[in-house]
This record gives C-alpha cells, structure tokens and sequence, in this order.
C-alpha cells in the first residue's frame, strides 16, 4: 500500500484530523500557522495539502511543490490559491462549496432578527445600568417582505428560514429561472423591483466585477424608506459609506453586517459609529458544527483523491477525454470565451443553454465543449472558480437547462461552437470557430457575422449605421489614450454590431461618453 504525506497548514477541528488518521494510507503534518516562507520551504516532501484561509499558497510556494498533488480548502474562497498556477502544475484544487452554507444563512437571520428588535443595542444599555424600554421599539418581521440577492446554496437556505417565519421572500438572481425560484416559493424579480418592495435585503452573492458596490447611493436611493440591510455574504458589495450616509439621513432605518472591505475593520469605518448599525467579525462559518462538516470532508476528498483519483467539488478539472484533449482543446478554449462573453451581456431570465458544434468541433463529443461553453457563462455571476465538472450541477441547480447538439451539415465554417442563452427575456447567440494560428474567434453574435477577436478587453457596440460614428469612438479612445487593437463591424438592415479590441482598460466615464454619442444604441465592456 503507497503511502500518501499530507500538510495541514491552518488550524483544523478534530473531526477533520480524525480522518486522516484513520486512514492507513496517509501520514500528516499538522503545522497550522506556517507563513509563506515556512510552507514555501516544507511543501516539496507532501502529496497534498490542506488549508483554511490563513494558508496563501502562491505562485512562489507552487514553485517548490515539486510532488504536490491535490491542495484541499476547508470552506469555499479559494483567493488565497493561485489557481492557474496549480492547475499548471497539474495540482486539483478542491474545496467544500456547501460545508458553510447551513450556518451562513442561519446567521443572516440571526442578523436580520437582531437588527429588528434591537437586540445588541438593548444589551449594551443594559450592561450600563439602564432599563430604557421605549428607547428600543422594534418591528415585527411576520408578514414583511425580504428581498434575497442571491438564490445560491446559502440564499436558498436564507429564503426557507425567512418563509418559517412568515415573510414573503422576493429575489433576484441572474442565473436562477422563475420556474426554480417558484418551486422555492420564491418570487423573481428584478433589482430595481426589489429595492423598491422590499423591507429587509439580505445579500448572498459573490463579490464580482458586477457586484462590487452593488448596494450603493444609486441603489439605496431606489429602496423604500426605512428598509433594513444584512450583508453576511462578501465585503466590498456594499458600500459602506454609502451606506453610513443613508443611514444618517433616515432613508435606511438600519443594517447588519458581517463582512467588510477592510478586515479587520478599520478604526474609521464610518459605520462603527452608528447606533443603528449591528456588527460582527465575519462569523457567518463560526459554528462548532460547520467547522467540523468542511474539516471532515475536505479532509476525505483529499485522502480519497490521493488514494485512487477520486475527485470531489474540484475546481480546476477539465473534463476531456484523454483522448481527444489535444484537438478539442483550441475548441474548448473557444466555448469558454464565448460563455463568458454571453454571460457579461445583458441579463436575461435564463432558461436554457445550448450549444451546438459542427465539423471537428463535435467529433469527439459536445459534452466537453458544453461544459466549457457553461462554465464560461456562469463564472460571472457565482463566488469562487467554476470549471467544466462543476458548472453542470451548479446550472441544475438554478434550473437551467443544457442542451447539446451536434450538427452534421455545418454552416458558414466548417467547425464552429454556437452557444445560445434563452428565456422569457429574450436570447443572445455567439458563434466562435479557430483561427488558421489556432487562435479564438467570435463569427457570430445576436445574428451579426463578424471575425472579430475573441480575446481580452471587448467594447461591444449597437450603433445605426451612418457615417462618423467610428471616428466619434475613436476619438473618445483616443484621447483616453486607449489602443485599438482591431475593429470589426457587422451589418444587418441599417443597424451595425461593432467589436473594438482594446489593450487599456476603459474607465466608467468614457463608457459614458460613448452611450451618449449620436446614433450609438449601446455600448457594453466585456472581458475575456
């Protein structure tokens, strides 16, 4: 029997350590609290690794993981592993993405009864030797509605507690169809519809490029007065300040939260002074059982992996055949692009992804060039990495369909990967194929035909077709000093679809200069 070494760099609950132990087939360091150096210098005698958050395993600790195979992260934020790194390695990356979900959502109700009956404020009233009665009127929660931003694992388990106590729950979700949200007892709706409906708003999403400073002025200024905040999902998708001035000004009655920009929490945060203002230090995973669920299964999957190949819940995994990975490859590369392209669009109820592959494209199968199409698309709108094993069960779960097909008679290419979003909202079509140099391009999209690149930072444009228009976004570029790699321009029945390849990043004004220019219809900044 091969035995396997394992490092335990971060503090682990017994549950998780008993594990390893029972297992004859694998022998364990446990050194919780190395720093970067310390794992740096140990990591190049151990097949796996098992970490919290503590643990920042790098591109330069990667370097000296010469026999590292499987790194395994109790919780679910990856950040603090260079992903790509590992992957290049040849290292899976697994982490335990519903260990913390019970307990997360139990402690935004427990945040969100705390902030309606005052409860922390009473206590330290009490605690000076007050009885102020009247001081700490509450509201009852029964019958009010909560706005969930989120139908995730936690969202979902945040939507049931509330609906126990008899609130109408209403949500937002970009990747979640109105028919999942229903079997939930769920409303769907937009944000704007939300914001202005709902009483309390609990937040359950990742921190992305889209909800960073989601909760801001614009946003709290479209919210019903008096509403109550919880945020116990990421700092950064509230703004704080934002969020202090509404509070001062009466348009928010309250909030609480448990995650914050800056942690710990800097002395002037503007909401440390607020009465109105419950606050915890990120204990959303806090609980004696939650600890011990994420240490006993990260610690099986490691060993299991270890063990025989078994892999759970990893991140970084492609799913090709062995096989065919050489020629699916390039046309792998081009599904994911183009699922993260439809995925920046703008959203749309989804319902249904299908992808449909002609020539070379389909003739080792659609299911890894799917998959790859899906977790493109999905990667914008979930927290942490999503990978071809992944994105089929996290689609299930938000009732979205996948359909794969395989086209005989090909098109105007012949190989090419279309992907198509639906639903009641409408749909979106990108068409990709491989370059001569092996390189990704964008042929198709909403039923213009292009040959744009399909690479880095994209400018999509809707614009009438009349003259002047590229030089007006040229000279918004221009005197940006942004470059414009390349430009393509589809046409259909007086109407133009523009793709400006851009090598600088576009900041939010020029976006705005450009929707405002004369005949430009929209204008939407996409990365792949």
């Amino acid at each position: 029997m091969t035995t396997s070494k394992v490092l335990v760099s971060d503090k682990l609950s017994d549950a998780g350590l008993n594990v390893l132990k029972a297992r004859e087939d694998i022998d364990f360091d446990y050194r919780p609290g190395l720093s970067e150096d310390e794992l740096a210098e140990v990591i190049g005698e151990y097949d796996g690794l098992i970490i919290r958050s503590g643990s920042k395993v790098t591109a330069r600790v990667l370097e000296h993981a010469e026999q590292l195979r499987a790194i395994g992260r109790a919780g679910i934020g990856v950040d603090n592993v260079d992903v790509p790194a590992a992957s290049r390695r040849g290292v899976v990356v697994m982490n335990t993405p519903t260990g913390n979900a019970v307990t997360t959502a139990e402690h935004a109700i427990s945040l969100l009864l705390s902030l309606a009956r005052k409860i922390p404020q009473a206590t330290a009233s009490m605690r000076q030797g007050k009885w102020e009665k009247s001081a700490f009127e509450g509201i009852e929660i029964s019958g009010k509605t909560l706005g969930v931003i989120g139908l995730g694992n936690i969202g979902r388990i945040a939507a049931s507690r509330a609906q126990g106590l008899k609130m109408k729950v209403i949500a937002f979700d970009p990747v979640i169809s109105s028919e999942r949200a229903a079997s939930l007892g769920v409303e769907l709706t937009n944000l704007d519809d939300l914001f202005a409906r709902a009483d309390f708003i609990t937040i359950h999403a990742p921190l992305t490029p889209e909800t960073k400073g989601l909760i801001g002025t614009e946003a709290l200024e479209k919210c019903k007065r008096g509403v109550l905040i919880v945020n116990a999902a990421r700092g950064g998708i509230v703004d704080e300040q934002a969020l202090a001035d509404a509070i001062a000004s009466g348009k928010v009655a309250g909030a609480a939260l448990d995650v914050f920009t800056k942690e710990p929490v800097a002395a002037d945060n503007p909401l440390l002074g607020l009465d109105a203002v419950v606050l915890t230090p990120h204990l959303g995973a806090s609980t004696a059982e939650a600890q011990d669920r994420v240490a006993r299964e990260i610690a099986e999957q490691v060993a299991d992996y270890l063990r025989d190949g078994t892999i759970t819940n990893a991140v970084n995994v492609p799913s090709l055949p062995g096989e065919a990975a050489e020629q699916l490859r390039p046309y792998v590369t081009v599904a994911r692009r183009l699922g993260t392209l439809l995925g920046q669009l703008e959203a749309i109820d989804v319902r249904e992804l299908r992808v449909t592959c002609s020539g070379a494209a389909g003739e080792f199968g659609v299911q890894p060039i799917a998959h790859a199409a899906l977790a493109g698309y999905l990667e914008r709108f979930l927290e942490g990495p999503v990978n071809p094993i992944s994105a089929p069960y996290e689609a299930k779960e938000r009732g979205i369909r996948v359909i794969e097909v395989r086209e005989e008679t090909p098109r105007r290419f012949t190989s090419s990967v279309r992907v198509t979003v639906s639903g009641e909202g409408g749909l979106h079509t990108a068409t990709g194929t491989v370059g001569a140099s092996g390189q990704s391009l964008l042929v198709g999209l909403d039923g213009y035909e292009l040959d744009a690149d399909l690479t880095g930072r994209v400018l999509i444009m809707h614009n009438d077709d009349r003259p002047g228009v590229i030089g007006s976004v040229g000279t918004v570029l221009g005197k940006r000093e942004i470059n414009v790699s390349r430009m393509q321009v589809g046409l259909d029945d007086g109407q133009a679809l523009a793709v400006w390849n851009v090598d600088q990043a576009v900041p939010q004004d020029a976006l705005t200069e450009l929707r405002e220019l004369a005949n430009v219809r929209s204008v939407q900044l996409v990365k792949l």
